[in-house]
């Protein structure tokens, strides 16, 4: 996942690596859906607790921290749906 998003930050959504078929964006997404199908395996099978795949305001709000220091000393950028 890690790899995907920053490639997605560093060369853009609409972004299609030599050698590929889909967008960073389109990378991204079908990262995020295996991601989520082990995840939901993994609590199907009772290995990981339910909250496992609830919302978390905290960790949001923990990112949103994170963010906004990154936007102040110019590592991250405001994005629009322009930008997009």
């Amino acid at each position: 996942m890690a790899h995907r998003v920053s490639k997605l930050l560093r060369f853009g959504q609409e972004e299609v690596q030599s050698g590929q078929l889909l967008t960073n964006t389109e990378r991204v997404v079908e990262e995020l859906q295996d991601l989520n199908a082990v995840v939901a395996m993994l609590v199907r099978d009772g290995l990981l607790p339910a909250s496992a795949i609830l919302p978390n305001p905290d960790k949001e709000a923990k990112i949103e921290r994170y963010s906004a220091i990154s936007k102040k000393i110019g590592c991250l950028t405001e994005s629009t749906k322009e930008d997009r």
